[in-house]
This record gives C-alpha cells, structure tokens and sequence, in this order.
C-alpha cells in the first residue's frame, strides 16, 4: 500500500524549507504543481524573520505550512532547518533558533535547560503540531505486500532474521515468492525522533524479540544508515531486499508492510493511526500548557496502526521581547488552525488534530508572551 506524498530532497544541511523560504512572499514559495494552501481569513501576519530547526518527519508539513504563511504574509520569513529531531532541540535550547521541531518532547534535562534558555525561568512548552503514520518500506523484486507481526518486525530490525525466504516472514506471507535474498535493514544515521517512535513501538510491541531499550539513536551497528527519512526513502528505494522506517508521506510509490494488531493486519493510514493518539493521555509533571503525549504503542484495539509519530512544535512560553513571541505564537496559530492542520494532510497524508485538542493547544499559543 503507498500513502500520498512526495519524495523529497536529500537530506543534506540546510534540506527543504529553508530552500523553499527564499522565495518569501512569492508564488515560487510552492513545489511545482502545488496548489496554495488554505489560510485563516484572520490570519495574524508578522514582520522580519522566525528560525526553527529539528524534524525531518514534518519536512513536507512544514514546506506546505511555511507556504501558506508566506504567500498571505509577505513580510515574513520562516526558516526551518530539517537537521533531525536530536539536533534541532540541541539548537533550540542553545536558543540558536526559535522554535523546535521534535518527534520526542522534551525529556526532563531538557525541560531543566529550557528554563535556561527561555526569558524568566519560563518553561518551554511540547504542541502536538503534526500526526503521522511511520510506515514500514521496502523494496524486494516481485512482492508488493507484506504481512509483518511486530515480532517478525522486531527480529528483522535486530538481524535476527536475514534472508527473506524465512519461515517467519512466509508464514504470514503464504501468497508471495519470498526469495533467497540477503535482507538490508537501513536506520537512521543520525539521534531522530522517528527511531525513538519506532523503537517505542518495537519495545512494546514485540516483547522479548527486541531486547533494547527506546532511544532517539539505532541500538546495534547497523547494516546499512542514512540520515534523515528523505536518506532511507532514497536507500531503500533504490536497494534490493531493503526495508527501512519512514514517516508515511516520504513512502513514495514504494509498498509498505501491514503491521500485525491482535489478530490481524492493519495498512497504514492516517485514519488508522489517529486512533492511537486519541485514545493516548498526556504525560504526567509538564505545565499546565505542555501537551506531550504517552502514546499507546501496544494496542491491540482493531483497525489500529500502531506505529505513530508525533512531532511538537516546541516553543518557550517567554521570549526576550514581546516581538520574539509575537513571531512565534503567528506562525504556531497557523500551524495549528483547521486550515493549516487540513493544507499539511492533503499534502502529506496525515491526520489532522481534532478541533477540541487543537483549541487546548491554541490557548497555549495564546500564553506565549515576551519579556517586559
């Protein structure tokens, strides 16, 4: 099954929506054949510029929303900066750049360092900006399914498992000519939010087939690495027996796996993997305007794709100047707005937030302010 979406860029410095931010406030802001996403009629525009930096996994949401917010505000500029989930909090809180983008919030070291970062002692605050399937890739002559229990899942990744033909993958493949052919598992390179996902998924999910703990960096030395989705949608796409982890809209017109949920087989879909966040509580011991998630990797609930990625914008709740959070909180509106929640999944395929979770998430917004 393939998602809709677009390959993009190689993931070299200064990948994606800071190219696109050069053309401020002009039509050449948009892909070619893109069509201008929706605004808010009462869109709050600011002057000058705002820096984010972090998640490759929002690369194209935030290519769509850096579009819509510079067409119909032309006196702004918004770099974004698509280094990885790790190095962008590292460069927020160095207070390098404005805002994160992160697949993982804050853990509490970088909540302590944050009230560093931000003006006052303020804490910084995670808003669950974009929600997405991470889809399972691969590509193997002849076969354009696959059925993968999270234990199969789980041993293919740890090389347990490392010819295609074997017993494990067949026996819930009985239709597929399965090859004698050597399996190249491609992983991140680089500390990533979408390796934490996925390995939180895998550690929930598969129990002792994955003897490792979550974490942002691969666990074992890999067989093959690249950085950022955009290098293992590139990997695997031009491998033979590859299979990596991407978040959905970087699939392509690659096949994706169905995973294994109780009893049976779910496609990724962004209907499918809402279901995991909306049924997820907040963490516990954040601000009263911090929204990190503990979602529910383990679910066997049907027709739930239990493979998700979150990505926070993460801003602080005090700027320098009353400027800093101005800039801040137009652009996090929009993120967050029913027509910039709808313009990233019509380009990316993910799951728009539902309207009571984003009003929780614009009061936040609505709380960043600047120093006096």
């Amino acid at each position: 099954m393939t998602l809709p979406g677009h390959r993009t860029l190689s993931a070299a410095a200064l990948v994606g929506v800071l190219a696109l931010t050069s053309a401020c406030g002009s039509d050449n802001a948009l892909r070619n054949g893109q069509r201008p996403p929706a605004v808010p009629d009462d869109i709050a525009c600011f002057d000058g510029s705002l820096s984010g930096a972090g998640s490759s996994a929002q690369e194209n949401a935030m290519y769509t929303w850096v579009a819509g917010y510079q067409l119909a505000c032309e006196d702004a500029l918004v770099l974004y900066d698509s280094v990885g989930s790790g190095a962008g909090r590292s460069q927020f809180l160095q207070n390098a750049v404005d805002f994160a983008g992160s697949d993982a919030a804050l853990d509490r070291r970088e909540r302590e360092r944050a009230r560093d970062r931000c003006a006052g002692g303020a804490p910084a605050i995670n808003l669950p900006g974009y929600v997405v399937p991470i889809a399972v890739i691969f590509q193997l002559e002849g076969v354009d399914s696959l059925n993968l229990p999270p234990e199969t899942l789980a041993k293919i990744f740890d090389q347990q498992i490392t010819r295609w033909n074997d017993p494990e993958i067949a026996e819930h493949n009985p239709d597929a000519d399965l090859p004698d052919l050597r399996i190249t598992p491609v992983t991140r390179a680089d500390d990533s939010g979408t390796t934490e996902n996925f390995t939180g998924y895998l550690a929930a999910a598969a129990g002792e087939a994955w003897p490792h703990e979550p974490g942002g960096t691969w666990p074992i030395r890999p067989v093959e690495a690249a950085q950022g989705n955009s290098g293992i949608a590139e990997a695997v796409d031009g491998g033979r027996g590859t299979i990596g982890y991407v978040e959905a809209s970087h699939t392509g017109d690659m096949p994706t796996a169905s995973i294994g949920v109780g009893g049976e087989f779910v496609d990724v879909a962004p209907d499918s993997a809402a279901r995991v966040v909306a049924s997820s509580p907040e963490a516990e011991g954040g601000h009263r305007h911090d929204h990190a998630l503990e979602l529910d990797y383990g679910t066997t609930e049907a027709g739930t794709y239990p493979i998700v990625l979150v990505t926070y914008e993460i801003a602080c709740l005090r700027y320098s100047s009353a400027e800093d959070a101005e800039r801040v909180r137009s652009f996090l509106e929009y993120v967050l707005s029913a027509e910039g929640q709808k313009a990233a999944s019509k380009e990316t395929g993910s799951a728009p937030l539902p309207d009571d979770f984003r009003r929780k998430l614009l009061d936040a917004v609505a709380a960043i302010s600047g120093a006096e």
